[in-house]
């Protein structure tokens, strides 16, 4: 209850004005939202890209984090930008997403922000250590993945 009505808040937000870059794609119900983020710099590694997120929501929602990770698409081509805090499976270590960054105040759009911001600051064009064994053996959902967050470099 408390998360369809918090959602409909952002979504009257969202609709009426997002950040350069930010877009609403689809919001058809509070359980699941896409967006698509666009890096505004001249970063080379980002340069004309558009990348999909898909949010997730609980019934605890905004107590819980949404569950955020970046899909991948044919038409229109999206894929999942290559960053050393991003799996290649779209998994994001972020630790805005996790139990321990969250905060209630955070919603879509700042969600959103985040990401685009921290693409923004990357110059490594690499995947996380142990990139290939995560993508292969993870069985967990993104919000029960326990990561720690060591590297603030990017």
């Amino acid at each position: 209850m408390f998360a369809s009505k918090r959602l409909g808040k952002e979504l009257t937000k969202i609709h009426q004005t997002l950040p350069p870059g930010i877009s609403l794609v689809s919001a058809s119900d509070f359980k699941e939202w896409q967006m698509d983020i666009k890096v505004l710099d001249a970063n080379p590694l980002y340069l004309d890209q558009t990348y999909r997120l898909r949010f997730r929501f609980s019934n605890n929602y905004p107590i819980e984090a949404p569950e955020v990770t970046f899909i991948t698409l044919s038409s229109p081509s999206r894929t999942v930008p290559t960053h050393p805090h991003i799996y290649s499976n779209g998994i994001i270590c972020l630790d805005l997403l996790g139990t321990q960054g969250w905060s209630p105040v955070q919603n879509v759009e700042s969600v959103c922000m985040s990401i685009q911001s921290m693409l923004t600051g990357n110059t490594k064009n690499e995947r996380p250590p142990g990139n290939e064994e995560f993508v292969a053996r993870n069985t967990q959902r993104p919000r029960d993945i326990r990561f720690v967050y060591e590297d603030a470099t990017v």
